[in-house]
């Protein structure tokens, strides 16, 4: 069996720390998943300093803890991938235009409400926000994404949760038309857009 490779970094085009972690599958739009970037852990805690949840500092402290606490490590990284699930179920089907599942949003409340217990109120900018800064828990990842999974669900924008057209990729639509179709340009939509060309040529080459 090939051992899995260290975490290797994934675009962030979700619009929304809750959308990046479920963007870290890969795959065809409408198919199941063909790659992971997350395998132990540790590809957690980089994913989460990828993205900025954590400094640094919190991610050596937490990586020095899970080696000092393998099973609870474990036990958290797959409650992440658990975590992952649902709320792909919810944010999926919110882009497809679907009712959302009791038993997710109750999962979601649940979590959200175990999230806010983990977190602090911390003044910003004249207001004050959610922080989970500097706490020991190895959980520590999960907290702000699931709280930015419930802010989106309560606060929207959820009307703008899109899926891409050419990958299982996830997003806010932030274009004043709403007219977005891929996760980025660059990629899928440079892709998208070749594929759509090479077609056309084939096409009039028949003719």
């Amino acid at each position: 069996m090939e051992t899995p490779g260290p975490f290797r970094g994934q675009r962030i085009v979700g619009g929304n720390v809750a959308l990046d972690l479920l963007n870290t599958q890969n795959g065809a739009a409408g198919a199941p998943p063909e790659d992971d970037v997350l395998t132990d852990y540790r590809d957690l805690l980089a994913w989460a300093s990828h993205v900025g949840l954590l400094d640094a500092a919190e991610e050596r402290r937490l990586r020095r803890r899970a080696q000092e606490r393998p099973e609870e490590a474990d036990a958290v990284f797959h409650r992440a991938i658990e975590t992952r699930e649902y709320l792909h179920e919810v944010f999926d089907a919110t882009a497809r235009g679907k009712p959302l599942a009791r038993a997710d949003l109750l999962r979601l409340q649940r979590d959200a409400a175990e999230a806010l217990a983990h977190g602090r109120l911390v003044p910003a900018h004249g207001t004050y926000h959610w922080s989970w800064a500097d706490d020991p828990d190895l959980g520590r990842p999960l907290w702000p994404v699931i709280h930015a999974a419930l802010t989106l669900v309560t606060d929207g924008p959820l009307d703008r949760v899109k899926g891409c057209s050419s990958c299982r990729f996830l997003f806010v639509d932030e274009s004043k038309n709403r007219s977005r179709r891929w996760c980025s340009m660059d990629d899928c939509g440079a892709e998208d857009k070749m594929r759509k060309y090479v077609a056309r040529r084939s096409a009039a080459r028949k003719r």
